[in-house]
């Protein structure tokens, strides 16, 4: 059975279509009104004799049901129609109860419905049987053969017979036609909009899982500290109490900043097998470095530095190198080769600003003027990554083309309170393991 599709029709600009996506949405007003009409058109029939209304009536119930039982409906029709050819139609007047009216123009109608909402296989025989009626109420109104000009007659009528029911056959199985390609264009929007979203979950899953493993090696890292710290005060705690004290309030602040960490990292699950490489772990110090290495693979960088700078946490400055790096990939790949790019991280009070534009060819002008079928557009990941980046440390990510031309993308990270150094702090790197300076490694410390 083809499916209607008359929500397709809401959307549609212009009174024309508004009217018929509203007429659509009232199927039963729309065929109460046409059985009205034949009613009305057969009136001068039964208003004259009262036994020809029943069969005026049946015909216009049929074509008020025809949407639910197009086929029965249908059926009834073809039934009054053939006892209307038998007793009813003859050469001359017959002033029978079964005499055709206007109400009979509910068989076309009936005929529309059967081709629109059922397969061929159903309507062509339905085709069939409207044509050979028709082709026996020519023949009944034939005046005889002993009229002249019966054959042109017959001819004549017999021609405006059969193009009768073709002509409501073909509009009906056009319109089913395009309605199940409608339908096919829907169903196939549907899906491509699911697997947009699996893909979209599959990203942010595996974007997940990245950030998981990276966020593992700033916690071994603090640990690490933790432990080198441990070992440097319990070493001076007879001789040198006051640093031992000072140890201690450096194990409480790194095993805080820890478990801030490991909040984040709760319910991401690890599922990629392959092991990260033995590499530091990037930090925000290091994005100078990272835009010296995208000149010298022939961008055009910029990199400034606003406020006072000050260390970050392990996480939160690796989301910040991240960010930039992403954003220096979406440059270099969507921006064009002769685009300039502009990085700046600003340092405020109690967040990290970062910045990232460009000059290339944006955005500007290919907004579509309305809302119409647009090409299909496969978007990456970057962004998703970035988001999530930013979102695990409470921030927020905007990428929007720029007024003048280009891109822009602006990452607001929470910076924690700044700590005043204690001036009886003195060093213990003298008295602690190497790894206590060491900068995270991916697989963390042993």
């Amino acid at each position: 059975m083809r499916e209607e599709t008359a929500q397709d029709q809401a959307d549609y600009p212009g009174s024309v279509e508004g009217v018929y996506a509203w007429l659509r949405c009232h199927p039963w007003l729309v065929d109460g009104t046409l059985a009205i009409v034949l009613l009305a058109g057969a009136a001068n029939a039964y208003l004259l004799d009262a036994a020809v209304l029943p069969a005026s009536l049946v015909l216009a119930g049929a074509v008020a049901v025809r949407r639910r039982f197009p086929v029965w409906a249908y059926a009834v029709a073809l039934a009054i129609g053939v006892a209307q050819v038998v007793f009813g139609i003859g050469p001359t007047f017959t002033n029978s109860p079964l005499q055709p009216t206007f109400a009979d123009a509910g068989i076309l109608v009936l005929l529309y419905t059967v081709a629109a909402e059922r397969p061929r296989r159903v309507s062509l025989p339905g085709l069939a049987a409207c044509v050979v009626l028709f082709l026996a109420v020519a023949a009944r109104y034939s005046p005889g053969v002993n009229q002249p000009r019966h054959v042109e007659f017959f001819l004549v009528t017999s021609l405006l017979y059969l193009l009768a029911p073709v002509s409501a056959w073909v509009l009906g199985d056009s319109m089913g036609t395009r309605r199940a390609y409608s339908a096919a264009l829907e169903e196939r929007a549907a899906r491509a909009e699911r697997e947009r979203d699996a893909q979209a979950q599959i990203a942010a899953g595996a974007e997940r899982a990245r950030i998981a493993r990276e966020l593992h090696d700033v916690i071994a890292h603090n640990l690490s500290v933790m432990v080198a710290q441990a070992d440097g005060g319990a070493y001076a705690f007879d001789a040198a109490p006051a640093q031992s004290r000072e140890a201690l309030a450096e194990i409480g602040r790194t095993g805080r900043q820890a478990l801030s960490e490991m909040s984040s990292l709760l319910g991401i699950l690890r599922t990629d097998p392959e092991a990260p490489p033995l590499t530091p772990a990037p930090a925000a110090a290091e994005i100078e470095q990272l835009v010296t290495q995208a000149r010298e693979a022939g961008m055009h960088v910029s990199y400034a530095t606003e406020g006072a700078a000050r260390p970050l946490p392990g996480g939160l400055s690796l989301a910040a190198y991240r960010i930039v790096q992403e954003a220096l990939t979406n440059v270099r790949k969507h921006a064009g080769p002769e685009a300039a790019a502009e990085v700046t991280l600003h340092y405020g009070d109690d967040e990290l600003l970062v910045r990232v534009t460009d000059d290339g060819p944006g955005a500007v002008g290919t907004l579509p003027r309305y809302s119409g079928p647009q090409p299909a557009v496969t978007p990456g990941h970057g962004l998703t990554g970035m988001g999530e980046r930013a979102a695990m440390y409470g921030g927020t990510v905007q990428a929007r083309p720029r007024p003048g031309g280009g891109f822009e993308v602006t990452a607001r990270l929470p910076l924690p309170p700044a700590r005043e150094p204690l001036a009886s702090k003195q060093p213990l790197a003298s008295k602690q393991p190497a790894e206590s300076t060491a900068r995270p490694l991916s697989r963390g410390v042993a």
